[in-house]
């Protein structure tokens, strides 16, 4: 027993630290609001150019809202509007457990209703990593969004641990699979996860709005035959980029020019007022 509760303690233990403080040309102030996930979220907002759009960053597990100022600030200086929360248990966020997107989609739901109180007459985008991405995806609903990305994201909680265990076990990890229930039939129960609840391959089907889905040829944590899985339950409008080479990492670090002419194109062409250029100027279409 005392494996299966040493890993899932790993898994779920909460993960603060402080923000400090965001570079100055982002224009960011400190924000905060409540979740029904029980936390108060700490959050920095960015204000935009009205009618370029407005981005939500939502990061992976055991990161937090810096994680995410790199895409943040390519974003702002495109002129999006732009939150970056801290999930429960992550960052300056309260919470006793991390838990793989259950709690966290609460979060996500309060974050992007919070964000269009904000900038209510803008287009949202949600860009998710990780845990984030099945956050945007595991609430009553998936976000409501204008257009979603999502990176790195896990089919069902099943392969996110089983994929885990492969790694860190070495040259024990075939055992990874036969672990995988045990464990997650220990810790589940006490961080309050139902793991037929968390199956983001089940929800994202349920994405009506455009879909941009990204994944790393070298993924570990998340090899690319799930992500091909998942992408094969999403709706049309639907996109796949294969980052050649990639890890389950920062994907925007990793292929930072690819990755802005990428995800940004996707975020213009769906966020975007018609009379927005892309510099900001008044379109002369």
């Amino acid at each position: 027993m005392f494996p299966y509760v040493a890993a899932g303690c790993v898994l779920a233990h909460p993960a603060p630290r402080a923000a400090g403080s965001p570079p100055e040309n982002l224009s960011a102030r400190a924000v905060e609001f409540a979740s029904q996930s029980g936390s108060t979220i700490h959050a920095w907002l960015m204000p935009g150019r009205e009618g370029a759009g407005a981005v939500l960053l939502l990061h992976g597990m055991g990161g937090s809202r810096r994680s995410m100022l790199g895409r943040a600030l390519f974003l702002h200086a495109a002129g999006y509007t732009i939150l970056t929360p801290d999930f429960q248990a992550h960052g300056e966020s309260p919470g006793r457990h991390i838990t793989f997107g259950a709690l966290e989609s609460l979060d996500a739901q309060a974050a992007l209703a919070y964000l269009r109180t904000q900038a209510p007459r803008e287009r949202v985008g949600v860009i998710g990593v990780s845990m984030g991405g099945a956050a945007s995806l595991l609430g009553a609903r998936p976000l409501d969004a204008d257009a979603l990305v999502l990176e790195s994201v896990y089919p069902t909680l099943h392969d996110a641990v089983a994929d885990r265990l492969r790694v860190w076990l070495g040259p024990l990890g075939f055992l990874g699979d036969a672990m995988t229930p045990a464990l997650i039939g220990v810790v589940g129960p006490q961080v309050g996860v139902d793991k037929d609840r968390m199956r983001p391959i089940d929800a994202i089907g349920h994405v009506s709005r455009p879909l941009l889905l990204i994944a790393g040829t070298k993924d570990q944590y998340t090899p690319l035959a799930e992500a091909r899985a998942l992408f094969a339950h999403a709706r049309a409008p639907k996109e796949l980029w294969e980052v050649s080479g990639a890890g389950h990492e920062d994907i925007h670090s990793f292929a930072k020019l690819e990755y802005e002419r990428r995800v940004g194109g996707f975020l213009e062409a769906h966020l975007r007022r018609a009379d927005q250029s892309e510099n900001g100027g008044v379109s002369q279409r």
